[in-house]
């Protein structure tokens, strides 16, 4: 399965993410919280309701927090998987659930700063339904190939795909996930078309890199470490602006050939609903800041490959903002839709 791309100019580009990010999420900071008097909170147990299922790495963080926040609260914080549905299941259960931070939600970037874009009809709104307060962890990208690959570099990607336009493939497992859109941005950057082929599983997207049937594909260290530890991929290109500590010989996507000022990132935050009382919406924040902080935290994504992404909920705000601002010129420009 393949889906092409056209390529406007960068004026036109520009134009569309700017549009595009406005009509979805606005332009204004994040709302005020209710300025009503203290109450007791928590006073019964809390539910963390998630997208993810058991097992998986952001899901894993998340029962590692609720123990933390179940320390602090003196109430039992719950854990409740709803997989499936694009999260919709989770987030629909999230609706209809407290509205005085008894029920909060784990959100994955994409249902904030895609989303938005790709449905035409989105079951949730994205400003009125939930208030982020802080992102968990980021998780960087690495550009991967097959180990016996003739792309030593970036720029060989990018060259070859200027000379052969539409030729080269890459992979990820579904429309709209931040390895297809982060791959997408790589060629809006860079005015190169090629062909996006889904895969079902994780697994078969980097063993189809590894015996070459994929000419590339972004990917974890989670996701594609293992092969990779395996010496049957490498990384030769790293989406952070910097390189990774654990990676410092793999060069960042720009030093490796690409474009300047490339960056792509996966993170999940935790959401509250809106007008919360003051008191109670800054003693969730305090206490998830005081939790991340625990060098266990820092540990434990040590084993899932991710970092921790300090910032303020003002700052918090604004990175999603421009986020989305981003993702819509991609989509945009990709065609890309799921509805």
């Amino acid at each position: 399965m393949t889906d092409r791309f056209t390529r406007p100019s960068r004026k036109a580009f520009l134009k569309l993410a700017a549009a595009g990010a406005s009509a979805a999420l606005g332009l204004g900071a994040l709302p005020a919280l209710a300025a009503d008097p203290a109450p007791e909170w928590p006073t019964k147990p809390v539910r963390i309701i998630t997208p993810f299922p058991v097992g998986a790495g952001p899901e894993g963080v998340v029962r590692l927090l609720a123990d933390k926040l179940q320390k602090a609260w003196g109430k039992p914080v719950i854990v409740e998987n709803r997989p499936g549905g694009n999260g919709f299941i989770a987030i629909d259960a999230f609706r209809q659930g407290a509205k005085d931070g008894h029920d909060l939600i784990h959100l994955d970037n994409v249902h904030l700063v895609a989303y938005p874009h790709l449905f035409k009809k989105l079951p949730y709104d994205p400003v009125k339904d939930f208030e982020p307060v802080l992102p968990l962890f980021r998780a960087n990208f690495f550009l991967t190939t097959a180990a016996n690959s003739k792309y030593r570099n970036v720029g060989d990607i990018l060259a070859e795909a200027r000379a052969n336009p539409g030729k080269l493939n890459y992979g990820s497992w579904s429309v709209g996930n931040p390895v297809h859109l982060g791959t997408a941005l790589l060629e809006a950057m860079t005015n190169t078309e090629m062909q996006h082929v889904v895969y079902k599983e994780t697994s078969q997207l980097y063993t189809g890199v590894a015996n070459g049937e994929l000419n590339f594909a972004l990917g974890t260290m989670a996701t594609a470490g293992p092969l990779q530890r395996a010496g049957k991929i490498k990384f030769i290109g790293t989406t952070g602006l910097k390189r990774h500590p654990a990676f410092p010989d793999v060069p960042t996507v720009a030093e490796s050939g690409g474009p300047a000022g490339y960056e792509v990132s996966g993170w999940t935050t935790i959401a509250t609903p809106k007008g919360l009382p003051r008191a109670v919406a800054e003693r969730i924040q305090r206490d998830i800041e005081k939790a991340l902080a625990e060098p266990e935290i820092a540990q434990r994504y040590a084993t899932f490959g991710y970092d921790l992404f300090p910032t303020t909920r003002e700052q918090f705000g604004s990175f999603i903002q421009s986020e989305s601002t981003k993702w819509a010129g991609v989509i945009q420009r990709a065609k890309a839709s799921l509805d």
